[in-house]
């Protein structure tokens, strides 16, 4: 069976591998270089930590296959509450956690400042810790699902814009291929590149920043604040720091990072741990989001797929959707066949939908 693959991120690239290994015939178009697009501006957290089932099983199943690829790097994820309306969720999801075999713990303030003493936890209600999360190099994953994918058999083609003459026919500036099936993971440009072929999808564009510290002496976690609604992660010896999302145009957004942000971030930072670090380096990249908050992962039309709306955590999900959406394409089975289909459907909407791309930061779906 032939493929094409448009979109050389993590998620696509991820589809290919598996494609591959698989024994399909699979080509991988990227119109820039690989990874330039969401994958190679993401934060690089990976956890399990979901209250929901089926997010439970697909982030295990994805820390599986990253530390099968040697990309995971173990780091634990703390996430805090400020107020007791946010304390009882975060109690509420830890029970849920439990039930789901997450190796998660609840932790009194005190129990968190014992653990890391560069934090203050002045003003924190209840912490959660999820003791087997951790943070990928994003750079890394893309690299190395490049070349795994490519030892499997998989061509990729950089530099190559495409736009789809049918649901199984791929134009680039050179020639017209068919394939047997086509998988579109263009993130935002998936939409206008299906649209082409009369395929209307539920998806919006939204700008996240972030920025890289210059070196701290302080040994931390992996932190969310769910009150402040910001999160951190450490990177080397600094933060990445994360925050400032809000709905654009995917066709007109600016890469740079706002001033503002960037001087709310180390604040925040300041305020956590009493550090004070300067900004090293800051940008901003975009997300795609759906309606409900879970992606767009399956069939949208004859022979056509699509893989998009990940809501922040495409990288973090990359192997384990990519994976299950291979196994659909070549009508086999895979252990997330049996939760995932009716809630990733592409076709679930009929694309007309109102809805705003950040209604709603409480689904487990959601950053």
């Amino acid at each position: 069976m032939s493929v094409a693959v448009v979109g050389g991120g993590a998620v696509g690239l991820s589809t290919a591998l598996a494609l591959a290994r698989r024994n399909a015939s699979v080509t991988v178009f990227e119109r820039d270089t690989l990874g330039s697009g969401a994958s190679g501006r993401a934060a690089g957290l990976c956890y399990d930590a979901f209250a929901d089932d089926v997010d439970a099983a697909v982030a295990a199943d994805a820390l599986t296959r990253y530390r099968d690829l040697d990309l995971f790097e173990p780091q634990p994820y703390v996430w805090v509450a400020r107020d007791e309306s946010d304390a009882t969720a975060v109690r509420e999801q830890i029970t849920g956690m439990q039930k789901n075999g997450v190796a998660v713990d609840a932790l009194t303030p005190a129990e968190l400042g014992d653990r890391y003493p560069a934090l203050d936890t002045g003003g924190i209600e209840v912490a959660g810790l999820a003791r087997k999360a951790g943070v990928l190099d994003p750079d890394k994953v893309v690299a190395t699902l490049a070349e795994t994918a490519r030892k499997a058999g998989a061509t990729i083609e950089t530099e190559s814009p495409v736009s789809l003459a049918s649901t199984t026919t791929v134009e680039t500036p050179d020639e017209t291929r068919t394939f047997d099936a086509v998988v579109v993971a263009a993130g935002p440009q998936t939409k206008p590149l299906v649209a082409d072929v009369g395929v209307s999808l539920a998806l919006k564009a939204y700008r996240a920043q972030a920025l890289v510290t210059e070196p701290i002496d302080a040994t931390l976690p992996s932190f969310y604040d769910a009150t402040r609604e910001f999160y951190w992660r450490p990177k080397g010896n600094a933060l990445l720091v994360g925050d400032g999302a809000h709905e654009v145009d995917p066709r007109d957004w600016d890469p740079a990072a706002d001033a503002e942000f960037v001087t709310r971030s180390l604040d925040r930072v300041e305020q956590v741990t009493a550090l004070a670090p300067a900004c090293d380096r800051a940008w901003a990249g975009l997300c795609t989001a759906t309606p409900d908050g879970a992606p767009l992962a399956g069939q949208a039309g004859d022979g056509l797929w699509v893989a998009t709306g990940w809501q922040g955590h495409g990288l973090m999900r990359a192997p384990a959707l990519g994976n299950y959406l291979a196994a659909a394409v070549l009508d086999r089975r895979n252990p997330l066949s049996e939760h995932l289909p009716d809630r990733v459907d592409p076709t679930r909407f009929d694309g007309s939908e109102e809805f705003a791309a950040l209604d709603d930061p409480t689904r487990d779906w959601d950053k």
